[in-house]
């Protein structure tokens, strides 16, 4: 069967690696490896004909790959972390390549090797270190936000370094080449910008509108590769033409219907490219050099865990921050794959160079989630034998913070609760980590801290230990869950409440600990029912009566609702009963000139009079001999009916 016959080893064997990988948590990219390991031409089992032909297909998953990434584009990402992802990230690449070439010459590789060391180490694993995150519950935290913020520029920085490092590696090619490769990128650039943003948007939009997916599959497809192919004839990269082709249509209005359909796909290339890879690693090899391959991977994570940490520091982040990236992002990245097959191609490395840069790589990613999991400890550690660093506070009270209310989130929906717990004068603080946030909040004159919630610095700056009540508004869910497993962690019994944004997140919740789930999007459409109802005149006991059981069924169903719920559910049910009702006194009002004790309103109406405002000025429990005047608004207490006959009255 030839080629067709390997296709289904291929899969067959990552089938085996993906669940073996998922079933140790470990990122399904690794499972792949292993299994091309297994059918390699190194392992001596039932192994692939043709190993060039694979590697020819797997191509088609690096373009589809990069093509998925130009999709995913959006400088919205990068916002929140712009600075050190825009500056930072490439500052770290230069100076890990940098450090990559001294590496290289340390270990006696010539300089275009080393070079090509440096740049391929230069790149993180976006696969491993995401999937990482995920599995420590991590992703959201104020860490996770700058490591996805740098990784996205170094999956962008593929693109460059694949036309750089070829031309640069090239004594005889010298700048003029450099600069003809440059010249030929921006006009390609140029080219798909205007074609990109006038024709395939069209294009994409009539297909759409024939509402055949096959077509519409089939077009991206196309399209991706198809622009890929263009750039590889003009002297480019294949990859490159990718994903400059998916970066222009992510702007389109068809960009996420077109990244959500060509992801299998991608997914299914990708198999082939990183079981190729596993092919290309020699366990023999491994095994007879284990002592170099140990030392390389060392040194690299070594020092590019360095480089990340202090550059991490040096944009102004502090505390677990920059112990969190540099010991998250220290291995080599799954596009290093891309480069290095690139370099072994091309002549810049040699087979036994390409060896030990593919099984340090693996030997890295393998290591991240061991590696990853000593942030904490180490964190904990440090500041048990170290001064604690300061946490940037605003408008704290100088008496301390004792019995308050913390509010994690400075948002619009944090901000509003801390007006209404300053009219109160319940104490609170607000944690934020968007600096913009906090500077509404200083403005407005909220104490605040600036930091991650998730981090127990900023959580022992809030003095959670002495606080009634953690009031999460974020409405990242992810960032609430990893903020909630932290605190729950530490203080088990402290009163939490979330916003989620729908049941299963509500579940999750609550199995780990909150005391209440709030749903905005619920609360919302109770609220517009009840304004509804309100119009129609419907008695305002029957309509809290409702809302009450939707709101039970929602967030407490009965058969797990406790007896203390359920009690408290009865008292809140009895109570709603009662109907406070204001009723404006005319001057044909039977009620006008006559007290409280002439008219026996109590036992004759059955109602309670518990206020009367006249002329701006409030009296609340009024005695008996109490004479009511023209104008009165007069508060009475009682059932639905009951109100209505004292309605009848004024």
């Amino acid at each position: 069967m030839g080629i067709a016959a390997d296709i289904v080893i291929i899969v067959l064997a990552a089938l085996v690696g993906g669940l073996l990988a998922h079933a140790l948590r470990q990122p399904l990219i690794l499972g792949y490896i292993l299994a091309g390991v297994l059918i390699g031409p190194f392992s001596g089992g039932v192994m692939v004909s043709d190993v060039h032909d694979i590697e020819k297909l797997a191509e088609i998953g690096v373009a589809l790959l990069l093509f998925a990434l130009g999709l995913e584009f959006s400088l919205k990402e990068l916002r929140p972390v712009k600075f050190i992802a825009l500056i930072g990230a490439p500052l770290q690449i230069l100076l890990t390549i940098g450090f990559g070439y001294l590496v290289g010459f340390y270990l006696g590789w010539g300089p275009v090797a080393s070079l090509w060391l440096g740049g391929l180490v230069s790149l993180s694993s976006t696969m491993v270190i995401l999937k990482t995150l995920m599995n420590q519950g991590m992703m959201g935290t104020l860490s996770s936000r700058v490591m996805v913020g740098i990784l996205i520029v170094q999956d962008l920085a593929v693109v460059p370094l694949m036309i750089l490092l070829p031309e640069v590696s090239d004594p005889t090619a010298g700048l003029p080449m450099l600069g003809v490769a440059l010249l030929k990128g921006i006009g390609f650039l140029a080219l798909m910008l205007f074609v990109g943003s006038r024709i395939l948007p069209w294009l994409l939009t009539r297909i759409a509108r024939w509402n055949s997916r096959e077509l519409f599959v089939l077009s991206i497809t196309a399209i991706g590769l198809g622009v890929g192919y263009a750039t590889y004839q003009i002297g480019l990269s294949f990859a490159l033409g990718a994903f400059v082709a998916g970066m222009v249509l992510s702007e389109s209005d068809n960009g996420h219907q077109a990244l959500s359909d060509i992801i299998p796909l991608r997914d299914l290339f990708s198999l082939l490219f990183f079981t190729s890879v596993g092919m290309l690693l020699d366990p023999v090899f491994l095994l007879h050099n284990w002592v170099g391959v140990l030392e390389l991977v060392l040194l690299i994570a070594i020092g590019k865990g360095i480089i990340l940490a202090l550059i991490t520091r040096g944009f102004g982040y502090r505390n677990v921050v920059p112990l969190a990236v540099g010991l998250g992002m220290f291995q080599i990245g799954e596009f290093s794959f891309v480069l290095g097959q690139v370099g072994f191609s091309g002549g810049f490395l040699s087979g036994e160079e390409h060896s030990f840069i593919l099984s340090a790589t693996i030997l890295s990613m393998l290591m991240t989630p061991l590696i990853s999991g000593l942030t904490v400890p180490l964190y904990r550690l440090k500041t048990r034998y170290s001064r604690a660093e300061a946490i940037a506070t605003v408008n704290l009270p100088a008496e301390g913070l004792h019995g308050h209310i913390v509010i994690a989130g400075g948002g619009r929906v944090g901000q509003h609760i801390a007006r209404l717990l300053g009219q109160v004068e319940v104490p609170f603080i607000i944690i934020e980590m968007n600096h913009n946030r906090l500077e509404e909040c200083k403005k407005h004159g909220y104490p605040a801290i600036y930091g991650d919630a998730s981090q127990e610095v900023v959580l022992a700056a809030a003095n959670l230990g002495e606080a009634q009540q953690l009031l999460i508004t974020l409405p990242n869910i992810v960032a609430a869950e990893s903020i909630v497993r932290q605190v729950h962690r530490r203080y088990p019994a402290l009163n939490m409440v979330v916003r989620a944004e729908g049941a299963e997140q509500m579940r999750t919740l609550y199995d780990d600990g909150v005391y209440m789930v709030i749903l905005p999007e619920l609360e919302a459409g109770l609220e517009i029912a009840r304004q509804a109802l309100l119009h129609l005149k419907l008695p305002i006991p029957v309509i809290q009566r409702y809302t009450d059981a939707l709101r039970r069924d929602h967030y407490h169903p009965t058969s797990e609702m406790s007896k203390g719920h359920q009690e408290i559910q009865l008292l809140k049910n009895a109570r709603d009963l009662l109907e406070l009702s204001w009723e404006r006194l005319s001057p044909e009002s039977q009620m006008v000139g006559r007290s409280i004790r002439e008219l026996d309103i109590r036992r004759t109406m059955g109602v309670s009079i518990v206020g009367v405002l006249r002329e701006g000025c409030f009296s609340s429990n009024p005695s008996p001999d109490f004479v009511f005047s023209a104008g009165d608004l007069v508060a009475v207490l009682g059932s639905s009916q009951q109100c209505a006959g004292i309605g009848a009255m004024s």
